[in-house]
C-alpha cells in the first residue's frame, strides 16, 4: 500500500476511482482528482505548500512533484502525463499536457493546454509558455500545436487510464 501521510495537519485527500502504487509517497497538502494514477516510486511531497491534480492524472514511476515554502504551489489540470522522472517543482499545468520523461518544470512556470514538454526538457521558473510542443535546455518552442498533437497527448491519458485498472483488479 502506498504511504500516504498527514504532515503540518494536512491530510492527503485521494479521489476515486484511482491507483495509488504501493511505493508511491503522497504526503501532506495534496488533492487529486477522479481516475488519477501514482505510479512506483512517484513522491508528490505537499509538505511546504499543497500540490492539486485533477482529474485522469497519471503520474509515472518515479516523479517527483513538489514546491517552495510559501512561494509556489503545484496546479495539474485535467487528463495530464507526467512521465518517468519527470520534476514538477511548484509549476502550473494545463489540461490535457504531455510531461515527457526526465523534463524539469520550476516554480512559477506556466504550461498551458495542449501542450508537449519533451523528455529531458527544463522549462525555467515564472515561464509562460504558449501551446506547442517544447524542447531543449532551456525548452525552447520546437513545433506548433497541432490537432496531431492533442490526439497523442490525449492517447497518451487513455491509456494510462486502461494500465491503472489492471493494477486495480485483485487478482
Amino acid at each position: 500500500m502506498a504511504l500516504v501521510r498527514s504532515v503540518r495537519g494536512f491530510d492527503p485527500k485521494i479521489g476515486n476511482n484511482c491507483f495509488l502504487a504501493e511505493t508511491a509517497v503522497i504526503i501532506g497538502d495534496v488533492v487529486t482528482g477522479d481516475d488519477c494514477s501514482i505510479w512506483y516510486g512517484a513522491v508528490l511531497r505537499g509538505d511546504v505548500n499543497s500540490i492539486k491534480i485533477g482529474n485522469r492524472v497519471n503520474i509515472q514511476d518515479g516523479a517527483v512533484l513538489h514546491t517552495l515554502y510559501n512561494r509556489s504551489i503545484v496546479e495539474i489540470g485535467d487528463d495530464v502525463s507526467i512521465g518517468h522522472n519527470a520534476i514538477i517543482h511548484g509549476a502550473k499545468v494545463g489540461n490535457n499536457v504531455l510531461v515527457g520523461m526526465g523534463a524539469v518544470l520550476l516554480d512559477n512556470a506556466v504550461i498551458p493546454d495542449n501542450t508537449i514538454i519533451a523528455a529531458g526538457a527544463l522549462v525555467l521558473s515564472n515561464a509562460i509558455l504558449e501551446p506547442g510542443t517544447w524542447a531543449g535546455v532551456p525548452a525552447k518552442l520546437v513545433k506548433p500545436v497541432s490537432e496531431e498533437s492533442i490526439r497523442m497527448i490525449s492517447n497518451n491519458a487513455q491509456g494510462y487510464l486502461m494500465y491503472k485498472e489492471w493494477f486495480r483488479v485483485k487478482n
